[in-house]
């Protein structure tokens, strides 16, 4: 029995000097990117069934999805510095451990004001996952494995997009709107033993930590937090016509203003503005922003137009889409990977925002009649978009970097990745919503009551309801609903058309921004010519 003991003790021994399995590693990072996409993602398509399920009303909806997301932008710019101070291990492990309980929880849950709290820490822990996770790719991996695991990172983008609506139907169809929630029951704890398997045990960083710029931390992220809420609200509420949707604004503009005094006057301030003073990496955001754009007409144009226009369930849309986008990513991220190491990292996004240029001009020609596998050549060249630009764009801001001031370069990324997504988002809502209404108004104007054309329309309308109605007033009266409908289908499909206009502009906007972006420095990821 002693020698068994040990035998026990020096196995247990053993195992506790063993280095950390960067295979492990890099699968939490998998794991840990998808997560928030395809939470995030799953969240806004189901909230339509989300909201029947909890018995919430539209207003109560938009609410919910804000405050599911808000927290993330509140906590993600720390992250990194939380990581880099206590260890990705400890800011890791016990919040993916409650993240799966509050998954588990909120499908019970009835309550609204339950519901808007439950949501509210689940967004908060969240927003840990994609920072720490980056955080582990630059502190316990390899540097050969770096623009690999990036690649992963941005290859979770595409899926999480595309796979959430595929997901999100088979979930409906086959299990229940619970599995939107409780998939993250397994796939959270996961990411915890990942990281605790793939990363070494950090001692706490006692010197960063008596440097703790806590005002700036919670200044900046509370300003964003406000603004980000005010532009996920404000085409809801009609912007400017609103007085929450300006406070909510206002008051984020003025903490931002007090963040950049706070960071000018602290001895030790935690993301001073400085870090991305560069030319480079100021332009490098701005590719950013024009990338956010130009992706919305693979992320938000395609399904929201087979949903709002087309009339099409999740379930009926998800599979095309996925097999469009993920299948061609699959090949499309390794390539865009031996591109970046061999060649310079501006070429590639050259090459991203031109598919992107030629998808938005495909998607230009759009009719009511387009299907979901009428979108796959317009889903594969997006796809090259996609799979290029990201990726070289990542790289290219780590290339411009200085490691000294990386927690604070990761707030300003992780600002960009929500607020900017956010930012591109609400003002394509809203462009849309007005280009609906000027072509909605543009053919009324050729519906007159005295136009035969009309007549004979009106007259074709009402003859499907002749054999079904009582009266000829009703069926008249339905034939008129449905002239109706159909002038209402064709300004939004012509609204769409005006938003693939606008991806097209993002993209030609990226490539003349890339082309005023300087030569990187030399660095370890440097292209090997």
């Amino acid at each position: 029995m002693t020698e068994l003991a040990g035998t026990k003790r020096s196995f247990w021994s053993a195992c506790a000097i063993l280095p950390p399995q960067p295979v492990f590693a890099v699968a939490a990072v998998l794991f840990g990117s998808f997560l928030v996409g395809f939470d995030t993602r799953l969240f806004s398509i189901a909230l339509p069934d989300l909201r029947g399920a909890f018995g919430l009303s539209f207003d109560q909806g938009a609410w919910l999805s804000t405050i599911a997301t808000a927290p993330q932008i509140l906590v993600a710019p720390a992250v990194a510095w939380l990581a880099a101070t206590f260890g990705v291990r400890r800011v890791l492990f016990w919040p993916s451990l409650v993240y799966a309980f509050i998954s588990l929880a909120i499908p019970h849950v009835s309550d609204f004001p339950a519901l808007l709290a439950l949501h509210a820490v689940r967004g908060l822990l969240l927003g840990v996952f994609i920072p720490a996770t980056i955080m582990i790719i630059l502190r316990n991996l390899p540097i050969s494995w770096w623009v690999p695991a990036l690649a992963i990172y941005a290859l979770r983008l595409a899926l999480s997009q595309s796979a959430g609506v595929a997901l999100v139907g088979f979930y409906e169809a086959h299990f229940g709107w619970q599995w939107v929630y409780w998939q993250d029951i397994f796939l959270a704890p996961l990411i915890g033993l990942l990281v605790t398997l793939g990363t070494p045990r950090d001692s706490t960083d006692r010197d960063m930590l008596a440097r703790a710029d806590w005002g700036g931390m919670v200044l900046f992220g509370t300003a964003w937090a406000l603004i980000y809420t005010g532009l996920d609200q404000g085409n809801r509420l009609d912007w400017a016509q609103s007085g929450l949707i300006v406070s909510l604004l206002g008051t984020g503009v003025v903490l931002l203003a007090c963040f950049s005094l706070n960071e000018m006057l602290v001895r030790h301030p935690w993301a001073s503005h400085r870090v991305i003073a560069s030319r480079n990496l100021l332009l490098a955001f701005c590719v950013i922003l024009c990338f956010t754009v130009a992706s919305l007409s693979n992320s938000y144009l395609v399904p929201n137009f087979l949903v709002a226009v087309i009339g099409l369930r999740p379930e009926e849309t998800g599979w095309p889409i996925l097999l469009g986008t993920v299948g061609p990513q699959i090949l499309v991220v390794p390539l865009a990977v031996l591109m970046i190491r061999r060649f310079d990292a501006r070429l590639t996004m050259l090459i991203g925002f031109a598919a992107f240029a030629i998808a938005g001009r495909m998607g230009t020609h759009l009719t009511h009649e387009w299907s979901p596998w009428s979108f796959m050549p317009v889903l594969l060249v997006q796809a090259v978009g996609q799979g290029f630009t990201f990726l070289a764009t990542v790289v290219y801001i780590l290339s411009n970097a200085d490691p000294k001031q990386a927690t604070a370069m990761a707030a300003y990324v992780q600002v960009l990745r929500l607020g900017g997504a956010e930012i591109g988002l609400s003002l394509m809502s809203t462009w849309l919503r007005h280009r609906e209404q000027l072509h909605s108004y543009l053919l009324g104007l050729h519906v007159s009551a005295h136009s035969g054309t009309v007549m004979q329309a009106l007259s074709g309308f009402a003859a499907h309801y002749a054999g079904h109605s009582d009266s000829t007033g009703l069926a008249t009266a339905r034939g008129m609903a449905g002239l109706a409908a159909t002038v209402a289908r064709e300004a939004n499909v012509l609204a769409y058309v005006d938003g693939f206009q606008i991806s097209f502009w993002a993209a030609i906007a990226g490539m003349l921004v890339v082309a005023f972006l300087g030569k990187a420095p030399q660095g370890p990821i440097s292209p090997r010519y």
